[in-house]
């Protein structure tokens, strides 16, 4: 008996319905990011490794599905080197690709590779699968879809408003409740400076910006097993657990600060963003949360990361600014910022809180009964015409019982059937049912096509 196929962990398929539910996301996202100016690119599923390597940090790197070379990829390693089972060794020369991680770092290395082709400053989005070797578990996935929006050639801080407002408008028109959380690395920078744990910066971002997963305990622990001693930890506390309004936490971590010419600069710019949303109004909250550290390395100004409030999830949006991140591929100085919409946290989302509109989830909204050759004979051109109106329709393929024709309809939850049989025929018209009613009347072409429109 043959073995019953199955798919990797961590990557799923997708039903018709699921694939109506994901496209509406991405159309959703997509219309936006073109209201604000973005245009679209693609860049290929595998990149070099020489590409991805040591721009996501050492856990990153871990993260990093690898292809292995094709051909003979053992003609170049010894019997020595195989025996000696070093995986990080042997990877190395058996694999010179791999799947991306993200669609930040291909971009940075498009950028650079079609540099003379750009006007800058250059908005792109992107729409596309990356791959992470993880352990899949609720709302994380090995294989999944980012959104990603991002503007490279400018240091203004006008791109990190006009991202916050794309935020806020895709998840408006979603339906979902959002809390946006912003933050900024020099902050973090002149606080690491501030407790005297400079060379510490990596190690306390990371650390803090797992308090929601694991608790402060546990944070602590963290920190103290990256070295840092208690009276560092214990001047961390406070600014840790900070709390009031945004301006309230701006003036204390100002005082804080106030000997680091980084750190300031850091709220000099979240105050300037901050005050220029308040200016234009949001429908959502946004809040200055100084534990966000986003894990990424390449982050060095604003950053951002959206929680859904009604739905318990991870962060289903981040992003923020990296000042120098082409800079690894030979074209220093060149300033982005950016944020993902991650596709399928957002779709769990929507369906725990079943927010999708009815006509963006089904798919042909009339069905012509099939009663024989004649008959489908005088369907066709009608449904030529229906089409032609932009109504999705299509005809039952076979001359079936009625039953099962209906059943049909109904499984696919095809609001309205078209019949036209021997009667309507003859008086050049259809009877048209109304599947969620049970009405039915008599219709001409027009009237058909008005009552379905």
């Amino acid at each position: 008996m043959a073995q019953k196929p199955n798919i990797p962990k961590g990557t799923r398929d997708f039903s018709p319905i699921e694939m109506a539910k994901r496209n509406y996301i991405f159309n959703t996202i997509r219309e936006v990011y073109a209201l604000y100016g973005f245009e679209q690119i693609e860049t290929p599923a595998m990149e070099t490794l020489q590409t991805l390597m040591g721009k996501y940090g050492e856990e990153g790197d871990k993260l990093l599905f690898k292809v292995l070379n094709s051909g003979d990829y053992l003609n170049k390693i010894s019997d020595d080197e195989l025996t000696a089972r070093n995986t990080l060794h042997l990877a190395a020369k058996l694999c010179e690709k791999g799947l991306r991680y993200d669609l930040t770092v291909p971009f940075a290395r498009y950028v650079v590779m079609h540099r003379e082709e750009l006007q800058l400053p250059f908005k792109r989005y992107q729409i596309q699968p990356v791959w992470r070797a993880d352990r899949p578990q609720k709302g994380r996935y090995r294989e999944f879809y980012q959104c990603d929006a991002d503007v490279v050639g400018s240091d203004s801080l006008l791109n990190e408003v006009e991202l916050m407002q794309i935020v806020d408008t895709v998840f408006s028109r979603f339906g979902i409740r959002v809390q946006i959380k912003i933050n900024n690395r020099k902050i973090l920078t002149g606080i690491a400076e501030a407790i005297g744990a400079a060379d510490k910066i990596i190690d306390i971002t990371v650390a803090i910006d797992k308090l929601d997963k694991i608790g402060i305990d546990n944070v602590n622990a963290e920190l103290r097993e990256n070295g840092l001693s208690e009276a560092q930890i214990e001047q961390l506390q406070p600014i840790i657990l900070l709390s009031g309004t945004n301006d309230e936490k701006l003036c204390v971590i100002a005082e804080v600060l106030k000997n680091s010419e980084t750190g300031l600069k850091g709220i000099e710019e979240t105050r300037y963003i901050l005050n220029t949303l308040n200016l234009i109004g949001l429908n959502n909250e946004i809040q200055l949360d100084l534990t966000l550290a986003r894990g990424l390395n390449y982050y060095t100004g604003a950053i951002f990361e959206v929680k859904a409030l009604d739905v318990q999830i991870g962060s289903i949006t981040g992003g923020g600014r990296y000042d120098n991140l082409t800079g690894i591929f030979g074209m220093p100085g060149l300033s982005g910022v950016g944020i993902s919409f991650g596709a399928d946290r957002i779709y769990d989302v929507l369906n725990q809180l079943d927010l999708y509109p009815k006509e963006s989830v089904y798919g042909t909204q009339l069905l012509f009964i099939n009663f024989g050759e004649h008959e489908s004979a005088y369907c066709l051109p009608i449904i030529q015409k229906v089409r032609a109106r932009g109504i999705r329709a299509e005809i039952y393929p076979d001359a079936v019982k009625m039953k099962k024709q209906m059943g049909y309809a109904n499984a696919k939850h095809i609001p309205f059937v078209a019949l036209a049989g021997e009667n309507e025929i003859n008086a050049k018209k259809l009877t048209l049912k109304n599947m969620e009613t049970g009405e039915q009347r008599l219709v001409n072409v027009e009237e058909l096509i008005e009552a379905i429109l």
